[in-house]
């Protein structure tokens, strides 16, 4: 409960890690200005030069040594350690704080919220937990609608009375109990427009689904190996005979992003039809928002192409 100020054990620990952490640095200041943090590097992807690809990986790949020989280090530092005081009295306290309420609390000093994430990433390295281990949370965790019910804080969320209105994730999700489902499966949107467009077409009225977002925000939480993709694919423009005015060219960054995805390695051995699909959108130079399928009628989306694909498992 928010507010709660019983130390768990959990909490406890990682208060024991800021307390250690923040004395070492203690003690070797007081043996010199020779001051060094060292932080854990890690990537989304590893290489593998016998199958010449990249693949995902979890592993730490060296390590970053910041110092006081550097300015840019010293103030890398500095923000680590204030927003390092907030995070311990998050977990003191027992409260809740977003990212965004950790930069308004000393926006001269952190001058941008990339300051905050960053030290925040920091944090979970050095203490090997994740940001919700710490008591800071995103914004928003996103929206949901459909065929589920459940409780939040002993406050009930019955989203099957009326499948399409719309609800916000909560974000203490360790608070979450009691949840019940009849959906047959979960869709997950991109895009918000995307979401309310379904919404407004009442989707979850006539699929005994469950649809949620995050708006395009850091949806890591959404990661899940069992997931498929369901389009918009690049060889669905044709299929479903869009107009052309749709078409928007690739920018270099559309290209460099999708050169780098095609050398991971579960491109080339596990879904294989992803790799088609991209190779054909660089071979074009084009692209289409998955808005342009409206342009046959504002209810293609619901009524029509999500349906045919589920029905048809037309999902890689």
């Amino acid at each position: 409960m928010e507010g709660n100020r019983r130390i768990t054990k959990e909490r406890g620990d990682l208060l024991g890690k800021i307390r250690d952490f923040t004395t070492s640095l203690v003690r070797n200041l007081s043996e010199g200005p020779s001051l060094t943090v060292f932080i854990d590097k890690f990537r989304n992807y590893c290489t593998d030069p016998d199958a010449n690809c990249y693949c995902s990986s979890d592993l730490p790949k060296g390590q970053e040594i910041l110092s006081l020989k550097s300015e840019c280090h010293v103030r890398r530092i500095y923000v680590l350690l204030r927003v390092l005081l907030i995070v311990q009295q998050l977990l003191q306290e027992n409260k809740h704080g977003s990212k965004r309420d950790i930069y308004y609390m000393h926006p001269s000093v952190f001058s941008d919220q990339s300051v905050v994430d960053q030290a925040i990433n920091d944090i979970c390295i050095l203490l090997q937990c994740s940001r919700h281990n710490l008591n800071v949370v995103s914004v928003g965790n996103g929206l949901v609608m459909g065929w589920l019910r459940f409780l939040e804080a002993g406050r009930k969320f019955d989203c099957m009375n009326c499948p399409s209105n719309v609800h916000l994730i909560p974000v203490h999700v360790d608070e979450v109990k009691d949840i019940v489902s009849v959906a047959k499966y979960i869709l997950v949107v991109e895009k918000e427009s995307v979401f309310q467009r379904l919404a407004n077409d009442r989707f979850c009225n006539a699929n005994r689904c469950i649809v949620i977002t995050q708006m395009a925000y850091d949806a890591k939480f959404l990661r899940v190996p069992e997931i498929r993709w369901l389009g918009a694919f690049p060889s669905d423009f044709e299929k479903y005979g869009l107009p052309q005015q749709c078409l928007l060219p690739l920018t270099p960054e559309d290209k460099r992003r999708t050169e780098t995805m095609l050398l991971r390695c579960y491109l080339q051995r596990e879904v294989p039809q992803w790799r088609l699909e991209l190779e054909s959108m660089l071979l074009r130079g084009v692209k289409f928002e998955i808005e342009a399928l409206t342009a046959h009628s504002l209810s293609f989306l619901s009524e029509q192409y999500i349906p045919s694909k589920i029905l048809g498992g037309l999902h890689i």
